[in-house]
């Protein structure tokens, strides 16, 4: 560490609290550099890195990181020290640069001029050679315009023994400040300055005071590219081989040399939070308690012999000021363990060394067997697993696709078991069938134990198709209280039909659309299901055909109100060669109930009709009596009208009135006859 970069440590601000004792162990502490001999990389998109080695006594350790990673390093930083009772970390602030420099007697933070900076320095001793040496006290710094004798720029005025003195900036060739500790703090400043350039890294200092030699750990969780994994499947033989390669990448800036390497696959929560930037909250201003008089106020009379009762304790009570909660924290280094495993044979005959694979909590970890070097902003592929695996090559056809009609061929596949006592992450995989390439397919996250179909292309040897076709039928008639239930069962039935072009058999897998509110009815026995859809197994011959058929029944059911069914509604249900006959006689038995109110409200409506007109009629004409007058003939002829309309009016309303009793009446015995009916 040059001479600079032990200014800057004192410098820096600390990220804890530090003592005077502290300054002095980071001044006077070696710098050890502890290399990293763990890395474990995970699929949500960070890794654990974790440095180890053998140091002697107090000791300062040094970590540098990107800017982007400071924030997790902070969240996520254990030390492992068994001799060191108080380690501590300390690292220059985001904004340590502009207030170290900004608290310093010679202010460089704005990038200020001479004439700034010497404007800002006023009152300070300087000793300047413009050409002849002059010292004094900096009065002021002023910009003069051009006249015949001085040209335009800055002047500074000095005080000097002998008095005000005015030089020219552009005349100074050298200065330097009386006061020793503006001329330290300039230095310090220039080296602040400096060692900002590098705006893209940051560096912890570690400091690990203890005894003797001991081994220490430092692990942290940054932000890493995450770790893929890629397979390949050879499907020739009796025993198919799986065969997984994980690339990982490292993009840091340090050196992988000889770590054990441990690749983790889940979805753990991971997030980033703001602790490396300083944080500052606004504080309300209030005036000093000392500050104002007291206002004058006056006070009401109170009421005599008033009394200390339970109630009135109990609400005093409840306004006393709650007792303070204290929070008790505590901090635990966490250690892992490398696994002690060993060297195994594969079963492609031991060319390939796996890895070893555990659970990790919910998680699954496959470490590496031999350590791994990588230089930074490298790449590498690294074998994952190996081992002979159950699977199947089937040609799997959807019904789903074919429901539109035409011959389409069905996927070429392989039903894999995973049988490799392994959670095996998602990704791509390359098949190989006859020891050639077969195709490509994908594979989500593989459960240990759980089967997956994987398709890699078309068998363009099988083609199919699908005939859909339903019938109905009528199950049960039931009424109940006047509500009739009618409950039929729809039959779907879909043949699909195939034929094979190779000269090899085939295992075909149907893919059936399960219809909704339906249960199957045959075959009986499926391969397997899911949420949307059956899957069978059929064979299907060399240069041969077949069907399958798939038979499915949904049971619906139609609810009628019958007092709510016009005449036509009952002829149609009494019509209908699906409703039984004891159905039909009850429903035609409720239709002359029916008829007969229908009928008792038609007269009623004929005679309020009538009685309307009449109404109308007299008022016409007892306007033309009106007109005409009571003593004239033609006013006499009106009179009887009008008389004779009265006697009719008279007669309808009674008619009426028995036309009323009728409806309710026959309503009535409808209605009853509804709610009483029922038939099973």
């Amino acid at each position: 560490m040059t001479k600079n970069d032990k200014k800057l440590k004192i410098a820096v601000c600390a990220a804890l609290l530090l003592s005077s004792s502290f300054a002095f162990f980071a001044q006077s502490a070696p710098i050890t550099d502890i290399p990293v001999t763990k890395v474990a990389l995970f699929s949500s998109g960070v890794g654990f890195f974790e440095h180890s080695g053998t140091v002697r006594g107090d000791t300062q350790a040094t970590l540098q990181f990107d800017l982007t990673a400071v924030d997790d390093v902070l969240k996520s930083l254990v030390i492992g020290d068994p001799e060191s009772v108080s380690p501590s970390v300390s690292y220059s602030s985001e904004d340590t640069l502009f207030r170290t420099l900004k608290s310093l007697k010679i202010d460089l933070s704005g990038n200020p001029g001479m004439a700034e900076l010497l404007s800002g320095l006023r009152g300070a001793e300087l000793r300047v050679s413009a050409p002849m040496e002059i010292t004094g006290r900096i009065v002021g710094v002023e910009m003069r315009g051009e006249t015949e004798k001085i040209p335009a720029g800055a002047w500074l005025s000095l005080f000097t023994k002998d008095g005000l003195r005015v030089i020219a900036l552009s005349e100074i060739s050298i200065f330097s400040f009386t006061d020793r500790k503006i001329a330290v703090d300039l230095d310090r400043a220039l080296d602040l300055i400096i060692s900002s350039r590098d705006t893209q890294t940051r560096t912890l200092q570690v400091n690990l005071p203890g005894k003797g030699e001991r081994n220490v750990t430092l692990g942290y969780v940054i932000a890493s590219p995450v770790w893929k994994a890629s397979y390949r499947l050879d499907l020739a033989g009796d025993k198919p081989l799986l065969q997984g390669w994980a690339i990982v990448d490292n993009a840091g800036n340090m050196d992988w040399n000889g770590v054990a390497l441990s690749l983790v696959t889940g979805r753990p929560v991971s997030f980033i939070q703001k602790l490396y930037a300083p944080l500052y909250l606004a504080r309300p201003v209030l005036p000093l308690s000392i500050a104002g008089i007291a206002e004058a106020q006056t006070y009401e009379s109170g009421y005599d012999n008033m009394m200390y009762t339970e109630e009135f304790a109990g609400s005093m009570d409840e306004m006393a000021a709650p007792a303070p909660i204290m929070a008790e924290s505590a901090a635990k280094a966490v250690g892992r363990s490398a696994v002690d495993s060993k060297k195994q044979n594969s079963v492609s005959g031991g060319m390939i060394e796996t890895t070893v694979a555990r659970s990790a909590g919910d998680q699954f970890e496959f470490t590496v067997r031999n350590p791994v070097t990588l230089a930074r902003q490298r790449s590498a592929m690294i074998p994952l697993v190996e081992s002979a695996v159950k699977a199947e090559k089937i040609s799997v056809f959807s019904g789903a696709k074919a429901q539109g009609g035409g011959m389409i061929h069905p996927m070429l596949c392989a039903d894999v078991s995973n049988s490799t006592g392994m959670k095996l992450p998602a990704g791509p995989i390359t098949v190989f069938d006859d020891g050639i390439y077969a195709g490509d397919a994908l594979i989500e996250f593989f459960p240990e134990n759980d089967k997956r179909i994987i398709a890699f292309g078309e068998d363009l040897s099988v083609t199919g198709s699908v005939n859909p076709s339903s019938t109905q039928e009528t199950v049960s008639v039931t009424v109940t209280k006047g509500i009739m239930t009618i409950t039929r069962r729809y039959t779907h039935l879909k043949t699909y039909f195939f034929k094979n072009a190779s000269a090899r058999s085939r295992t075909i897998v149907i893919e059936h659309p399960i219809t909704q509110g339906s249960s199957l009815v045959s075959p009986v026995i499926y391969r397997d299901k899911t949420d949307s859809l059956y899957r069978f197994n059929m064979s299907l011959p060399a240069g041969g055909e077949a069907r399958f058929e798939v038979k499915e029944i949904s049971p619906v059911q139609e609810t009628v109100v019958l007092s709510q069914l016009r005449l036509d509604s009952f002829v149609y249900y009494t019509s209908n060669r699906d409703i039984p006959q004891k159905v039909k006689a009850a429903l035609e038995k409720a239709m002359e109930f029916k008829r007969k109110a229908e009928d008792a409200k038609t007269v009623q409506t004929i005679l309020e009709t009538k009685r309307t007109e009449k109404i109308t009629e007299q008022d016409r004409i007892r306007k033309n009596l009106q007109a005409a007058g009571n003593d004239t003939q033609q006013g006499k002829e009106y009179l009887k009208k009008l008389t004779q309309a009265d006697t009719e009016i008279d007669s309808l309303a009674g008619q009426i009135d028995s036309a009323r009793k009728s409806v309710i009446e026959t309503q009535k015995a409808y209605e009853n006859y509804l709610t009483t009916l029922t038939l099973e």
